[in-house]
């Protein structure tokens, strides 16, 4: 008998992940609203330049850099949403709305905590690839050998996003 209440209450006590879900949940609402105000000010920011003929001498490298920041973010609460649902249908119940959906439109189900690990990984190496190019649109180069940093740095994302999405594909 306490053994059944035992495991009873231990059962019950998934019920905490919920937090989990809840908060990855505002933290994915937080970044998407964060990621289109940064996304408005930068087109506010060139519709000003624009229009008054102003042409700042990193114009482009900002307004570039800017929107890759917002992808960047909308990419982070992508993955806070994949987590989220993972999370929720793998302790709590599955999801209703995701069984109605058709097969190539499954994207947020998830069975398995290695598929959750799987799609969360993907998408944070993409975070790390667009990082990345962010950082490189403010990088000055002061001779060939740091352009050949460059291009093995590009070529070894590229590798690396190759071979990711070899990744699940039998």
């Amino acid at each position: 008998m306490i053994e059944k209440i035992f495991e009873a209450c231990m059962w019950k006590t998934r019920f905490l992940v919920l937090l989990a879900v809840i908060f990855g949940l505002i933290g994915a609402l937080v970044l998407f609203v964060v990621a289109s105000m940064d996304v408005y000010g930068i087109a506010k920011y060139a519709y000003t330049t624009i229009i008054t003929h102003a042409h700042p001498e990193n114009f482009h490298e900002d307004i570039v850099s800017g929107i890759i920041g917002a992808v960047d973010l909308y990419l982070i609460a992508v993955v806070m949403l994949i987590f989220s649902f993972g999370i929720y249908e793998l302790f709590i119940s599955p999801i209703d709305h995701s069984q109605e959906a058709k097969d190539d439109s499954k994207i947020l189900s998830i069975t398995t905590l290695d598929q959750l690990k799987d799609k969360i990984a993907k998408v944070i190496v993409m975070v790390l690839v667009v990082n990345f190019f962010q950082r490189v649109l403010h990088t000055q180069y002061n001779g060939a050998l740091e352009m050949l940093y460059f291009a093995l740095a590009v070529t070894a994302l590229a590798v690396g996003l190759f071979f990711l999405g070899k990744v699940g594909k039998h």
